[in-house]
């Protein structure tokens, strides 16, 4: 019975999403609760990731130097240099031009893991790319932001080290602790736990809608489309560009997720602190989108999975 409900909320992931998501925009108060415990819903699902592990596929992940260096290069050259090209083709205002920058600027965000988690990718290769380009966020995210703006920007680099350390590492390695000494006790139900990830991230996409509602209601749809292109675009220049250097087809989808999906929370808190309240929309709309997006692109590389196996 439970194999039974896991395999239907994976299957109708993409429904779920959007059934919460319109709840939340009909009547905040349903989600936006959860806003206070958003850290610890995003460790939940880590530690579920490290559940369904080995320290070998980190192991591996950490030989590929190459490919995690790629994805770190591709992450803090393709997502700015897009915002500006797309900045530049749409004419936005100075405000939004800014934003776009900052945003594109960032680092990979947690949901970029999860993501990953859902959609059968490289978790362990999506972990470590998000970890190195985060810990490089201090220098290279400021450095691109002036680069492009010229305008200095700071980031505090212990806060940051230490909130990935909480919400992914920790929970993470707890994971893998325990599969590794009660395996034989965790295999049986660790099926479970895709499921349960799909729930919460369903749920979080649902409370940012929620939190975001009155500026989902006003805000300029030229902004959403620019956001909309900069994710996707991302996400095809990630997956392109991976291709080209001869990475398998699982390792480009991870790359892609890598590069197309940001950490936009830190993008809206540099654009609120050093430019205007304006410039933090793109930062705001891109937390709701990209989201939605990558919950879309998780339903379908995880149903071509599930196709290569029933084909072997």
């Amino acid at each position: 019975m439970t194999g039974l409900i896991c395999s239907k909320i994976e299957k109708h992931f993409l429904l779920i999403a959007i059934v919460l998501s319109v709840a939340a925009y009909i009547h905040p108060p349903l989600f936006i609760w959860i806003k206070p415990h958003i850290a610890l819903c995003l460790g939940i699902i880590m530690f579920g990731m490290g559940l369904t592990l080995e320290v070998g596929d980190f192991l591996a992940a950490f030989k590929s130097w190459r490919t995690v260096g790629l994805g770190v290069l591709l992450q803090y050259t393709i997502m700015p240099l897009l915002a500006v090209g797309l900045s530049s083709l749409l004419s936005l205002p100075p405000d939004a031009v800014i934003g776009m920058v900052v945003v594109g600027s960032c680092p990979g965000g947690t949901a970029s893991n999860v993501i990953s988690h859902i959609a059968k990718a490289n978790v362990a290769l999506s972990v470590t790319i998000t970890l190195v380009s985060t810990c490089l966020a201090p220098i290279l995210t400021p450095a691109v932001i002036y680069l492009v703006l010229n305008q200095r920007v700071e980031i505090a680099f212990l806060p940051m080290v230490e909130s990935v350390f909480w919400i992914v590492v920790f929970p993470l390695v707890d994971g893998l602790v325990i599969r590794r000494i009660l395996r034989r006790h965790i295999d049986s139900v660790v099926y479970v736990f895709p499921s349960i990830s799909i729930i919460v991230i369903s749920m979080l996409i649902a409370c940012i809608m929620g939190l975001n509602h009155d500026m989902l209601s006003t805000f300029p749809v030229l902004v959403f489309i620019a956001v909309a292109l900069h994710n996707l675009g991302g996400l095809a220049l990630g997956y392109g560009a991976a291709r080209l250097a001869r990475l398998s087809h699982k390792d480009s989808i991870t790359l892609a997720i890598e590069v197309g999906m940001q950490n936009s929370g830190l993008g809206v808190a540099l654009a609120s602190k050093y430019f205007t309240a304006a410039s933090a929309l793109p930062g705001a709309v891109f937390s709701l989108w990209h989201n939605i997006s990558g919950v879309c692109l998780a339903n379908r590389f995880r149903r071509v999975v599930e196709a290569e196996k029933t084909a072997d």
